[in-house]
Formats: structure tokens, sequence, C-alpha cells
């Protein structure tokens, strides 16, 4: 397979990874919703939280970049139970623990209020991104042998039962077991984030496209390890995760037991990923064809990540053994890259 390698660390450093900088914007988006939620609720004389977690793509540091910045932030607010109380002294709804943390997230200075939606409050910025506030109830209940346990649960259009942070837990555990590496995030995760700037790559797709955290779950499913070859661990990985759909369009839930990510046995979402990967490893065969110049497999790469950034590279040199080659300069195909400064937040 045409040799490729430095050029997608480099397409996952400079295009796909987050710049420091926006996820500093978006911690500081975050930790100000949290100040905001918390004065709102002491201004309602409301329950004071027990807890603030983030979750999702941002606390697995999977997010990718996204060309109008429309970033998505979990970040989970935990009550007792024995403070959800309504007025006659019964358990709050979900519905109104949800309506109790939109209005004390209000501010008129929003132009677009706060919306509760079925599973969170989201509160929207102007420069894209929002944030998403999922609202949790803990409750402590004894077992059989009279030993304390704590149960999490959301609210969605009712309360149920949820463990977030056990998601998180499940991915870093992947990475740190299944990657070659811990520098750059580690592979996998960075696999992952390639998959998805890949579903992410056209906008026609945005609607028809698995989700992120499908598209999480079936790279740890089927993850191809190459320590040598980036290139080779996507390509392979692709093509372990379009058979995989081949068989079966239906991802569980990686830490609740019976929970499905897919609606159904026939989920349009993952049948357009299946279809759209199936594509891209056609436009990808040519880098296994003994006489395909680096400039066809560029151009291959592109067409499938709907770029420039692979051509552009073509009069960098030559890839050997990881690095780049460039006259006498070498440079370290690793090395985290970001032309607009501030860093790379692996």
């Amino acid at each position: 397979m045409n040799n490729c390698h430095a050029d997608v660390l480099a397409y996952h450093d400079e295009e796909v990874a987050l710049p420091q900088k926006e996820r500093t914007e978006m911690r500081e988006r975050r930790d100000a919703n949290r100040r905001r939620l918390k004065q709102g609720l002491e201004r309602d004389e409301e329950p004071k939280p027990v807890d603030y977690r983030s979750q999702g793509s941002y606390a697995m540091r999977t997010m990718v970049q996204q060309p109008d910045k429309d970033y998505d932030v979990d970040d989970g607010v935990y009550f007792d139970i024995d403070q959800l109380k309504g007025r006659r002294g019964g358990d709050r709804s979900a519905m109104d623990a949800k309506e109790m943390v939109r209005k004390a997230l209000h501010d008129d200075n929003f132009d677009r209020p706060p919306e509760k939606l079925k599973n969170c409050v989201r509160v929207f910025y102007k420069a894209g991104y929002h944030v998403d506030v999922p609202v949790y109830r803990r409750i402590v209940d004894q077992n059989d042998s009279g030993q304390e346990e704590t149960r999490i649960e959301l609210a969605g259009s009712d309360w149920r039962v949820s463990n977030p942070l056990a998601v998180t837990d499940w991915f870093l555990d992947a990475n740190r077991g299944q990657s070659p590496d811990n520098d750059n995030g580690g592979q996998l995760r960075r696999i992952v984030r390639l998959l998805k700037g890949f579903a992410r790559s056209r906008p026609s797709w945005r609607d028809h496209m698995a989700t992120g955290f499908m598209i999480t779950k079936l790279v740890v499913e089927k993850y191809s390890i190459n320590p040598a070859r980036e290139d080779m661990a996507l390509y392979d990985t692709m093509v372990a995760v379009r058979d995989r759909l081949r068989s079966d369009l239906e991802i569980a839930h990686p830490t609740v037991a019976g929970e499905m990510l897919t609606r159904s046995a026939t989920d349009s979402r993952t049948k357009f990923l299946r279809d759209k990967l199936n594509w891209a490893i056609e436009e990808l065969a040519v880098l296994s064809q003994w006489d395909c110049s680096r400039e066809r497999a560029l151009n291959a790469w592109d067409t499938a990540f709907n770029s420039t950034f692979f051509i552009d590279r073509l009069e960098t040199g030559e890839v050997t053994a990881g690095l780049l080659i460039k006259g006498a300069e070498e440079v370290a195909a690793r090395k985290p890259v970001d032309k607009r400064g501030g860093g790379r937040y692996a």
C-alpha cells in the first residue's frame, strides 16, 4: 500500500483534531455556563447541584473540527433526589427538572434563549458553539447486603437509568488498552477522530450519517492496530467497520445492557455510513496498485476526505519510516502542527 503515513498524521493534526485555542474557548464557555446556572438556581431559590461533569466527545477528546464551529459540549448537572421535590413533597418529574434548569440558564443577553430538548437543556452561543446540559438525579439506596449503592437517572421524557461517566471510562480504557502509543492522543483516538472527520466531510451527509457516538463504538469494536503506518490503520479500520455493518447495522450501547444506539435493525444512519465507507474504500483501492504514484495516492485520500490537503503536500518529499524528508530537514511525522497557533490538543 502506497505509504501516506506522514500525510494522514499531518491531516489529523492540522485538519481534524481541535486546536488548543478552540478547546480552551469551549472550556471557558462551559465554566461560564456553570456559573450562570449556579447563580440562576440561587436566584430562583432552587436546589444547589451536587456536581457538574463533562461528558461525551468533549470528555473523551474525540471532537473534530467543524467549519461552522457547530460544536456540542456536553456538561451534565447532578442533583440529589431528595432536593428535587415539588410543592407537595413529591418527586419532581423529569420535565419539571429540565424546566428548572432551563429557567436558571436564561439570560436576556442571549440572541436565542436556552431550549428544553428531549434529553438536555441547550444553550446557544453566537460563535456556533452550543452547550448541552443533561439533568441527572442521584439516588442512594441500600442493596440486600446493607451496602449503599448509587444510581444515576437522566431527565428525558421521564427519568431513566443512565451512567454517562461510565461511557467516558469505557472509551479511555479502550484507548489506553488498544493504542500502541500514548503520544498525540493515542492511535485509537486518532482513528476515531479521522472517521468522524470523514463522516462530516460533506454538509449534505450531516442529516443522514451515523452519530459520532455510533462511529466511536464501531471503531472501538473493529480498530485495526498498526504502530508503523497510520494510513494502513485508518484504511484497515474503515474496511473492518464497513464489513461489520454489512452483516449487522445495529450498534449496542457500550455500558448499558440491552440499550441500543441504533433505532432498529435497518437504521438508515448506519446504512448510510456503510455505503459511504464502501465508496471511499473503492476510491482508495488505487493505493494498493503496484504502479500507484504518490500523486495518485494523495489524490485518492483527498477524494475520500473531500479536501485538497493531501495533494498540497505533493512537493514536500518522500515518506520513509514515519518521517517526512525534505532535503536535509527531517520533520517528525507525529509532531503536532497548527498553522493557526495555540498548539494542538490531543
